[in-house]
């Protein structure tokens, strides 16, 4: 067996040391130590994926001495190896682009606590990509669920406070659901591990008596992982959550955390149920107006605030929105759309949460739209980026935005009418108000303030900023410009997941 196999398993237990040796170090060699093992960890996924290509096939590494049934594993496909290459760049870009609000809004005694909490994230996140045990699955879902809380609730803020406790709620409602769903389908099926359980289901399927059990179950995993990713109506708590944490924590929890949840939730659906079966199930159609309803109010919502903040957390809202009516088109097309979006929407939201800080940082440190007026004039680098971002979200031409909504338009041609009708009328409006509220905030922090001087001009070049930032928009421009050799990676890993 090449060695290459064992790197999955190699990133969930250097996460996991890492964390642990973060609580040991000062912050400033935290913050060191997490950026090169972060380094590391792109390396390694950055080789599955290569052997992974190369091979053609996906492969499985069984923990323990205990074979299937029974045993637990990891399973490696090209898009689990993207995905978690992907995850890890965001990451990066995330950390260093935010370190110096990270310095600026936590008490210097428990920086090295922010880093460890990080690092014990990336732990989860590498598990909910790799894993082939569904309720492996559930127990990194409470661990990513503790370490988000963490590093919410490490700003010592009032806000961030009564925020991570409407987060842990809800979360842990949506973490019970979950269990309770599984719990349903081992009774059922009587194994743990996604294959397995798989052929278990298609053959119980066959009986009709059997599909109301099937379908409850799937509908309560369901639930539980719409709560924790913020599908409409459940997105409420995302404006406090995003919005007064700190800039490294937002890029993360928007960008990562709510996308591990959609992608094990898309994962159990192509692995556990089955695309055939889970396609004449009721689920999907009500995901999908729950998504498009998401679109909507989400952008609504963003519209109606007069804060940064939270019009890029309500947007969020919005997003998830249409990667969850990308699985409610059912198809493969429909997932592809659904897994691209993901990937554009983490890039460009990171590069949001990235920026707005530094926005407000030269507009007397507020978030409020009034007080953001020329901000752009002032902070050149981080407004030329706010204005990719922002171009993206919209769906301008050549930047990833554009390319998702053209994959689930072609989705939506090869499903039925009333899909095709309901897909098009929704990209058609949420397009429209994500121009309105995104073009009305460029075009503010590009305007000269009334009544006063530009004010001081200030540009951060430090290449800690700068670089994670041109990162970003580099493979903005890559998803935009050459979506096909993503969109051929995905589906070629949606092959490989069954």
């Amino acid at each position: 067996m090449d060695f290459i196999t064992n790197f999955p398993l190699f990133t969930i237990v250097l996460s996991l040391f890492s964390g642990a040796l973060c609580f040991m170090l000062s912050g400033n060699a935290a913050k060191k130590y997490t950026l090169r093992f972060q380094g590391v960890m792109i390396v390694l996924c950055a080789a599955v994926l290569f052997y992974t290509i190369r091979t053609g096939t996906s492969f499985t590494y069984v923990m323990g001495e205990f074979p299937a049934p029974w045993g637990n594993e990891i399973r490696a496909g090209s898009l689990e190896a993207m995905t978690a290459l992907f995850f890890m760049v965001i990451m990066i870009c995330s950390v260093s682009g935010g370190y110096r609000f990270v310095d600026m809004d936590l008490d210097e005694s428990k920086v090295n606590l922010y880093y460890a909490l990080l690092n014990l994230m990336t732990a989860a996140l590498m598990s909910l990509i790799w894993t082939n045990d569904i309720f492996t699955g559930y127990v990194f879902l409470e661990i990513l669920t503790l370490t988000s809380c963490g590093i919410l609730i490490v700003r010592e803020i009032g806000r961030t406070t009564l925020a991570a406790m409407r987060y842990m709620i809800l979360n842990l409602v949506g973490s019970g659901l979950f269990l309770l769903g599984v719990v349903l389908l081992y009774d059922f099926t009587g194994h743990l591990l996604m294959v397995p359980m798989r052929k278990a289901i298609s053959l119980l399927w066959a009986a009709p008596a059997n599909r109301p059990t099937l379908i409850l179950s799937t509908g309560i995993l369901t639930i539980g992982l719409a709560i924790k990713s913020g599908l409409f109506p459940f997105h409420f708590w995302m404006p406090d959550t995003y919005g007064y944490a700190t800039p490294t924590s937002g890029s993360v929890l928007s960008s990562l955390v709510s996308k591990a949840y959609i992608f094990l939730l898309i994962k159990i659906y192509y692995r556990v149920i089955g695309p055939e079966i889970f396609a004449q199930m009721p689920i999907g159609r009500i995901l999908m107006v729950l998504g498009i309803c998401g679109m909507i109010f989400g952008s609504l919502q963003a519209m109606s605030t007069n804060n940064c903040n939270r019009m890029i957390a309500y947007s969020s809202a919005a997003q998830i929105g249409y990667i969850y009516m990308g699985i409610g088109i059912g198809s493969t097309a429909g997932y592809l759309a659904a897994v691209f979006h993901i990937f554009a929407h983490s890039v460009t939201k990171s590069m949001l949460f990235l920026t707005t800080p530094r926005l407000a940082e030269v507009s007397g440190d507020s978030l409020k739209f009034k007080e953001m007026t020329g901000s752009g004039m002032r902070d050149r680098d981080a407004g030329a980026f706010f204005l990719v971002g922002s171009f993206s979200m919209i769906g301008i031409p050549i930047f990833a935005g554009f390319s998702s909504k053209i994959f689930f338009g072609l989705a939506a041609v090869g499903s039925s009418n009333i899909k095709l009708i309901l897909v098009m009328l929704a990209l058609a409006v949420s397009s429209m108000l994500n121009a309105i509220y995104f073009i009305r905030t460029s075009i503010r922090i590009y305007s000269m303030p009334e009544g006063r001087d530009q004010g001081e001009v200030r540009a951060h070049h430090r290449i800690g900023y700068n670089l994670p930032m041109f990162v970003l928009t580099a493979i903005n421009l890559f998803l935009g410009l050459f979506s096909w050799v993503a969109a051929d990676l995905i589906e070629h890993g949606l092959m490989m997941f069954g």
